[in-house]
């Protein structure tokens, strides 16, 4: 049974420490943390508190030593006195020491192994050194200064636990970077580094890379907003070249150009370790794209691409998908989102989806494909056997577009999850999908949000549910469904549907009489499968919302299932 460890530090104020088991058994580590990591104040009540329970064993002490006498003192016998009192009191001092003593092995605290100089940052300081299995640790709300990176580095050194640590968004500069040295010398259990939205820049990208050339543990780094430009790409890349164990570097919002990208491209000919590079939110363009595919030409390892954002055009996508059909490495995943691609970019992706054998999921999220590349995209499908998840949302894609992709579905069972929202397919094409969704594909989620398919387009829809058993998610989101598009789903709903377990109706116009038609649904379906609904940001009064709030009760009355529902 595998365990991982994470130790992750925010920069927020107030600071503390929790321990999560990864397991859900409970562990003894645990209560070492709490017991060993105590604070200053809680030191001083405890020391306050030990003076109490010596007080109340005094009081004790006194009432032994009124009533332990078989029989009250005699003024007249002075020796008798004199024994009644000294007596009891050896019996007080030795029962006081010996509870003196109990108290303090109880109550006080151990010593801290380490401390930083603000005492309210001494327990994430005392990591455990050794345990029977991994600890989950969460050290939350810290912003660390210079020296506490440098604390923090020493105990983790030592640590043969943790096997993931977050230290992102912590204002850690350059210099903070080489507190590091100790813990990636010494540490040999550490498997995920994480020093995102620090801005260390290229100077503590090239700290760090001189510290990672030695270091045999760490398989994950991630450097997303670290203020990382190309000299800091050059000192990743030259890692990669000697790093047999990374296995993904995140770069995600960063300054990288052309420059760095040629470096990386560079550092993927020589590593065939590297598993996932992300790239995304940087400034490739076209040239960093096509110095990538030369990369790509000659690796083996790669399995996914991440590069939404990098305005490489239609240009730059057709060198990388040269590039990525001449490469070894079988690509799973691969990401050109928001990259400012055309029908015509769409054409040189449809042709490397056509021989892809390994790709499962493509996002080509935001761009600018049209009808003309979406029956491209369409034709590649038919024919492609791997991708079961595909992003086209946001490309200006109208019904003409979308009934080319319906098409696919008759055929294809592979494809689960379509994601075709923020595309103008209206009504019409909205009957199309609908139609054959009815009775083919194997689509377990569809999300349609913003598409403009109105009240008509939700009586499609509501009439495939009828009679589809794949659907279980189906987002609608800002369709201008309003009342009437409300209460045709609602009488789908009434029929038993053995699949649907989350619809989203957010943003539509909804108000009190849809909310009403949807709640009698509800009732009336004893075998609702619906475990989530949200119909936020509708025109619901507090009548709707009841009307609701007592659908949800009752199916909770009449068979013990929970729907959550958001108005």
């Amino acid at each position: 049974m595998g365990f991982t460890s994470a130790l992750s530090i925010y920069s927020l104020s107030h600071p503390k420490i929790s321990a999560r088991a990864a397991h859900s058994h409970s562990h003894p580590l645990k209560h070492r943390l709490q017991s060993e990591a105590v604070p200053l104040t809680v030191r001083r009540r405890c020391l306050r508190f030990r003076s109490v329970v010596v007080k109340a064993a005094s009081a004790s002490g006194r009432g032994r030593r009124v009533y332990s006498q078989s029989q009250p003192p005699t003024i007249n016998a002075p020796v008798k006195q004199v024994a009644s009192f000294i007596v009891p009191a050896g019996v007080f001092v030795a029962v006081t020491f010996v509870l003196w003593k109990l108290v303090e092995k109880l109550l006080m605290p151990k010593p801290a192994r380490s401390s930083l100089s603000a005492a309210e940052n001494r327990s994430l300081m005392n990591l455990p050194k050794n345990s029977e299995r991994s600890e989950a640790l969460t050290c939350p709300d810290v912003i660390l200064e210079m020296k506490d990176c440098f604390f923090l580095a020493e105990s983790l050194a030592y640590n043969q636990i943790l096997e993931e640590v977050s230290f992102a968004a912590n204002g850690i500069t350059a210099e903070g970077t080489k507190a590091f040295d100790r813990v990636l010398q010494s540490n040999i259990s550490l498997k995920t580094l994480d020093i995102s939205g620090n801005p260390i820049g290229d100077e503590g990208a090239k700290i760090l890379c001189e510290i990672l050339v030695d270091n045999a543990g760490i398989e994950k780094l991630q450097l997303n907003s670290a203020d990382l430009g190309d000299e800091g790409a050059k000192a990743i890349a030259d890692l990669l070249k000697k790093s047999s164990t990374l296995r993904v570097v995140e770069l995600n919002n960063n300054m990288i150009d052309y420059s760095g990208f040629t470096s990386l491209a560079g550092a993927l000919l020589e590593n065939n370790a590297v598993r996932s590079l992300y790239l995304n939110g940087n400034y490739g363009g076209a040239l960093g794209a096509n110095a990538l595919a030369k990369g790509l030409e000659g690796n083996k390892s790669l399995r996914e691409l991440h590069l939404q954002g990098n305005s490489i055009g239609d240009e730059g996508v057709r060198a990388l998908m040269s590039g990525l059909s001449s490469t070894k490495a079988k690509l799973t995943h691969l990401d050109i989102g928001n990259n400012s691609i055309s029908a015509k970019g769409a054409f040189h992706v449809a042709e490397y989806v056509k021989r892809s054998k390994s790709l499962f999921w493509l996002n080509m999220y935001m761009n600018d494909i049209g009808d003309e590349g979406a029956e491209n995209i369409a034709d590649a499908l038919k024919q492609n056997r791997s991708i079961a998840i595909i992003d086209m949302g946001g490309n200006n894609i109208h019904a003409k577009g979308i009934i080319e992709i319906a098409q696919v579905l008759k055929d294809n069972s592979v494809i689960t999850t379509l994601e075709i929202g923020y595309n103008p397919i209206g009504p019409d094409g909205m009957k199309v999908l609908s139609e054959i969704l009815k009775f083919h594909g194997n689509v377990k989620a569809l999300k349609l949000g913003w598409c403009q398919i109105g009240a008509k387009g939700a009586e499609y829809i509501a009439d495939t549910l009828k009679y589809n058993n794949t659907i279980s998610i189906l987002d609608l989101r800002g369709n201008g469904l309003r009342d009437e598009g409300a209460v045709c789903l609602a009488r789908s709903l009434k029929v038993v549907n053995e699949v649907l377990t989350e619809l989203d109706l957010g943003f539509n116009e909804i108000r009190d009489d849809g909310a009403f038609a949807i709640a009698q649904a509800l009732k009336a379906n004893e075998d609702v499968k619906i475990t989530s609904l949200n119909l936020g940001n509708n025109f619901l009064t507090k009548f709707g919302q009841s009307a609701l709030t007592d659908a949800r009760d009752h199916v909770y009355e009449m068979s013990e299932k929970e729907v959550n529902i958001v108005f």
